[in-house]
């Protein structure tokens, strides 16, 4: 059995069926989902970085369907909204706007003892929600248990003051195991980004199709750069204005909304 490479350092068995399932969740045909991953074990050697063998994949699947490559992508996509967590931020809101929420970020709240810059209040059917976005730009990172109890320390500060029904930690990495006890424990709901199983937030991205706008390869470094300063997070907030706006020239404006359109409807309408 060929061991990989992880990010965090661990070893584990390479698994041609979580890399296939990885493609198709990226909109590729079970067809072509198939012939990657055929092509990735044609070449993989023991103790290969996971990383090195995502790349592979993406390669091929940018040279036989663009915008699945893109989507495939979208955990690094979601590391390139920074280097501040301010887009992140955003992205969790939108996100959490399409369960049904109603939403603000960057507000300040005055605890019983402090004053606290809560990244995201989110209110719903009556309840009021503290959201903690804890962001990562490089891999491997974890969130550990020190980052949950301090929210859930700043949690009990601010319900002191006011009516707060709960505190979320959303991250767009890994949550430490001892992470994932406190916060069960303590009523600390904790979302990463293979955790919960049926509602991670890779699994909240998908369902609601909100890509982040670093996942399109036809825009440059320096235009996603121009479009995030300028607020926009999402591939579905890119539009041939504020492409115009940045100086991106038509030539290649056609191009990425033709990717944008693409990226968009095929996941609304898988």
């Amino acid at each position: 059995m060929i061991k990989v490479l992880k990010a965090s350092g661990a070893l584990e068995d390479f698994s041609e069926e979580k890399l296939k399932d990885s493609l198709i969740r990226a909109g590729a045909s079970d067809v072509l989902a198939r012939w990657v991953t055929a092509k990735i074990e044609q070449k993989i050697r023991d103790r290969m970085k996971t990383s090195e063998i995502h790349e592979r994949a993406f390669d091929l699947l940018r040279k036989e369907e663009h915008p699945f490559a893109a989507r495939y992508q979208l955990k690094r996509a979601i590391m390139e909204l920074g280097p501040t967590g301010h887009p992140f931020e955003k992205f969790v809101a939108w996100i959490l706007k399409g369960e049904g929420y109603e939403t603000q970020t960057n507000i300040t709240i005055r605890g019983k003892c402090v004053t606290h810059e809560v990244d995201i209040v989110a209110k719903k059917e009556g309840r009021q929600i503290m959201v903690e976005a804890k962001y990562h730009n490089e891999p491997g990172v974890k969130s550990d248990v020190k980052v949950a109890m301090y929210i859930r320390s700043r949690f009990e500060d601010i319900k002191g003051v006011d009516h707060w029904d709960e505190a979320w930690l959303i991250t767009n990495t890994k949550l430490t195991s001892d992470a994932r006890e406190y916060s069960a424990c303590a009523g600390l709901t904790a979302i990463a980004w293979n955790y919960p199983y049926d509602r991670s937030l890779q699994y909240l991205i998908e369902k609601e199709h909100l890509y982040p706008l670093t996942s399109l390869l036809t825009l440059d470094h320096w235009a996603k750069h121009a479009l995030l300063e300028k607020g926009f997070v999402l591939v579905k907030e890119v539009t041939d204005q504020n492409l115009a706006e940045i100086g991106v020239k038509a030539s290649r404006r056609e191009g990425v909304l033709r990717e944008r359109d693409i990226t968009v409807h095929h996941g609304e309408n898988r």
